[in-house]
């Protein structure tokens, strides 16, 4: 029997982002943290570094799931580094290691995270973010957070 302890949120976004998609991260991994959820994200930096920073500040565990293969890669608010030496490949592991996805604008990167979410039947959720069939567009941190969740506590 498989027992759901907590939930896992995938944080998406990329390594280049303006300074408001770095702020609405580091709300998102702060809210997710506050809400007892474990982040999970590419591990580097730009919303990945953003968001777990924002998780650490409250009390958050985070996981970077790193495209290189070495750990020393992943930025200094990743609790748990998981060096895959797959490249972009490690999009998937996110995908489907994350209960649900909540991308901060993004490129084409974050666009393959949020395809294998919505292949996988994952709760996806934008802001400022890729507009596609399926994913649930939110205005703020607090709105992505609470969509996440609602979505999660509906399965």
């Amino acid at each position: 029997m498989l027992v759901k302890k907590a939930y896992i949120i995938g944080v998406i976004g990329g390594r280049k982002a303006d300074i408001k998609e770095l702020v609405i991260a580091e709300k998102v991994g702060r809210l997710l943290a506050e809400n007892s959820v474990m982040l999970i994200c590419g591990g580097l930096g730009g919303v990945m570094e953003a968001s777990a920073r924002g998780a650490k500040t409250a009390g958050g565990v985070t996981v970077g799931i790193l495209p290189q293969e070495e750990k020393e890669y992943a930025n200094d608010f990743i609790d748990i580094p998981i060096a895959t030496g797959l490249g972009i490949g490690r999009n998937i592991i996110i995908a489907r290691t994350a209960d649900a996805l909540i991308a901060v604008g993004g490129e084409y990167g974050t666009l393959s995270e949020i395809a294998f979410g919505l292949q996988m039947n994952k709760p996806v959720i934008g802001i400022g973010s890729w507009r596609i069939d399926g994913v649930i567009d939110a205005d703020n941190p607090d709105s992505a957070v609470k969509k996440a969740l609602s979505a999660l506590s509906a399965d």
